[in-house]
């Protein structure tokens, strides 16, 4: 995980990055840290998977403007905001900045860090033995769904390529759900993260694909996908 603060004053940046080393350090969290002076310095390389951003900086440089540097650029990173002055919060929703951190109440740090792991739930790979008998690992962020295939699963990826592999539908519903992965039906388990719409009798994917919502799992399908839109999106 690469981690970025930036923050014009020392003695807050020091405070800041000495919290986070401390939290990826009683989490076990691999992890690389880098601080700046200011925007300017950071946008020279702007690798960061979440950003620690003063709002006020030195020299004219505005929080906001360089999130929207990093929105114009096409960036993942996760925007932090930090602030002595929370009434400035009311301005982050043109950058969909992902948290406000007051300064004097740096434990909201530990929090945001929570959160952000929280949002990456699925980076990570499953093993799945293919029906030739070869194991394959799947990556949960590109996978679009699972279905039940004959006496085979078909997994679905995001760019249409599809692996055939064993198992039962239940058992692996069961052990994809802890990362946003629902049974919408006996034959289907669909990733929550690439629903586009959604109404009383079905659910549209983002390939276009429409899959009915089974009866059974309607009720407990949407208390699911309602949680998981409130967290994430």
């Amino acid at each position: 995980m690469k981690i970025g603060v930036v923050e014009d004053e020392a003695v807050w940046r020091n405070k800041i990055q000495a919290v986070i080393e401390k939290y990826c350090k009683d989490k076990n969290i691999s992890s690389q840290i880098n601080s700046y002076g200011s925007g300017k310095d950071f946008m020279k390389n702007p690798d960061a998977d979440l950003l620690f951003l003063d709002i006020e900086l030195a020299e004219g440089e505005d929080g906001f403007g360089i999130a929207e540097q990093l929105m114009h650029f096409g960036s993942k990173c996760k925007v932090c905001f930090l602030t002595s002055h929370t009434e400035m919060a009311r301005l982050g929703y043109r950058v969909n900045a992902f948290r406000y951190l007051d300064k004097r109440h740096l434990e909201e740090i530990k929090e945001a860090l929570d959160f952000f792991l929280e949002t990456r739930i699925q980076d990570r790979m499953i093993d799945c033995k293919e029906t030739n008998g070869i194991c394959t690992k799947i990556n949960l962020n590109e996978l679009l769904l699972v279905e039940t295939y004959g006496r085979k699963l078909r997994y679905l990826m995001l760019d249409g390529s599809e692996h055939f592999c064993e198992g039962r539908i239940s058992e692996t519903a069961q052990s994809l759900s802890q990362f946003g992965f629902f049974q919408i039906q006996r034959s289907y388990i669909v990733n929550l993260k690439y629903i586009e719409r959604v109404n009383s009798r079905e659910i549209t994917l983002c390939n276009g694909l429409k899959v009915v919502i089974g009866r059974t799992h309607s009720k407990e399908f949407k208390k699911e996908f309602f949680q998981w839109r409130m967290r994430f999106d």
